[in-house]
């Protein structure tokens, strides 16, 4: 490779790395936005699923939750009772997918909240944001 040649290569390196970090960039922030939490979609999930126990504002008041003892958690109060995942948080979302799709009885909590594994992905995250939506 000549002298010209070499000094047009090297001079398009910088350009060619801005443009990767560019896409890297794109790659890692795409996926948040496109898979962000859909509350008023979490609503709908929440009432078919989780609102005879638990409330329609998730107050624990719920059809169910009213002849249940301990009663359903509040979810205004915004305080959660598990660190399924040993993260030293309770009430991550990590921790409430685990106990939808688990139950609270995996993880030494009350058996009536019962495992719900026929929500998955999407559907759960949409149920963390609107249930995190009712904290007053």
């Amino acid at each position: 490779m000549g002298g010209a040649e070499m000094r047009t290569c090297t001079s398009r390196a910088p350009a060619l790395r801005n443009i990767a970090t560019i896409f890297a960039l794109i790659a890692l922030v795409a996926p948040s936005i496109a898979g962000a939490a859909d509350a008023a979609a979490g609503k709908a999930s929440y009432e078919a699923n989780c609102a005879s126990c638990h409330g329609p504002e998730g107050a624990g008041d719920g059809p169910v939750g009213a002849i249940l003892d301990p009663k359903p958690r509040d979810f205004g109060v915004g305080d959660f009772l598990y660190d399924t995942d040993g993260d030293g948080t309770k009430g991550s979302d990590a921790d409430i997918t685990n106990i939808i799709t688990n139950g609270a009885a995996a993880y030494g909590g009350n058996a009536m909240m019962a495992p719900l594994p026929h929500l998955e992905g999407e559907e759960v995250v949409n149920i963390i944001a609107f249930v995190r939506s009712l904290k007053k």
